[in-house]
């Protein structure tokens, strides 16, 4: 199985933090955020493909510098989530396959929950205090019914975590949808066609940090140096 992680977008909610570097390689105690999702994923020895895009140099320059052997793809227009898979598809082919947000971390355990090797598409989820801020996941039986993004009236308090493993099927959905109301191809979207028909399960999680804006980078330090600090006991 081969894993990729999306990291080629602009990241405009991180204000001037994103003017040198993209989002991913954003500072959180002197090391680089993508590095602990990458040491995560290291552990699951998949094959590694990167979407790259806006200051993409700079990721490809620290994945040199650090030794991780990745297959960078270029998505040379941000056309949205959906679109970023279409340039994975020669690099994933007729196999199942991970996908990760670069500017999201996930523990190993929660990375080995959804990388299953049979014929179901999974959506990874969690519980959150502040639903309204995520696409939230509607499930019946362990299978995905819909996501309501940013609901404006209370849905349920368990939201979506861009953590997915795909079966080949997600790139015909892909090829059905169209540009969204901020004209992007969504993969959210895609995911919801197959969900229709029954093939996306849903498997919640238990660790989960979105690098979402500024204010979510003391919260992230927080959490690592509390981590570090049970390792070590």
């Amino acid at each position: 199985m081969k894993i990729v992680i999306l990291a080629a977008g602009m990241g405009k909610r991180m204000g001037k933090l994103t003017n040198v570097i993209p989002k991913p390689l954003i500072r959180i105690n002197n090391r680089p955020f993508l590095y602990y999702l990458l040491e995560n994923i290291k552990s699951l020895d998949l094959d590694l493909g990167i979407i790259v895009g806006y200051k993409g140099g700079e990721i490809i320059k620290f994945c040199e510098k650090n030794y991780i052997k990745a297959t960078f793809i270029e998505q040379k227009e941000q056309k949205g989530t959906g679109d970023a898979i279409k340039h994975a598809r020669d690099f994933v082919g007729n196999n199942n396959f991970l996908v990760v947000m670069g500017d999201n971390y996930y523990s190993e355990k929660d990375l080995r929950k959804v990388c299953k090797e049979d014929n179901i598409n999974y959506i990874a989820a969690i519980k959150s205090k502040c639903p309204e801020r995520y696409g939230v996941v509607v499930e019946k039986n362990i299978f995905l019914k819909e996501i309501v993004e940013k609901p404006t009236c209370f849905v349920n308090n368990v939201v979506n975590t861009g953590l997915y493993k795909f079966t080949p099927e997600i790139f015909k959905a892909i090829e059905k949808i169209k540009l969204s109301e901020r004209g992007e191809y969504e993969l959210t979207d895609a995911i919801k066609l197959l969900a229709k028909e029954n093939k996306v399960k849903v498997a919640e999680i238990k660790d989960w940090l979105d690098l979402g804006c500024p204010e979510d980078i003391s919260k992230i330090e927080s959490f690592f140096k509390n981590l570090n600090k049970k390792q070590r006991k």
